[in-house]
């Protein structure tokens, strides 16, 4: 059983990561509030570098990809969320 305290310190930082990933989320910023750090450099170099070399292109992907996951978060339950995110350290969507 989840305890209270975890799941409502965890809450916050679901609600916190939702707004990062709809405003900055071709940066995945969304994914270190998480501790998702691998995700989160995977998208920080793809938008920075493939950025560059695609004109753009890149980040506006990973953009849309930050945005369908705030998104995501937002609209998941808190029980359900902490069992993906904090538990199972689900990376993508």
């Amino acid at each position: 059983m989840i305890q209270n305290t975890e799941l409502s310190a965890f809450a916050s930082k679901k609600v916190a990561a939702g707004i990062c990933g709809i405003l900055l989320g071709s940066l995945g910023i969304h994914k270190f509030i998480l501790g998702l750090t691998n995700g989160g450099l995977i998208m920080l170099l793809v938008s920075l570098i493939g950025g560059v070399m695609t004109c753009g292109v890149a980040s506006a992907i990973m953009g849309l990809i930050g945005l369908i996951e705030g998104i995501i978060y937002l609209t998941k339950p808190d029980e359900v969320f902490y069992q993906e995110y904090a538990v199972q350290k689900k990376q993508w969507f």
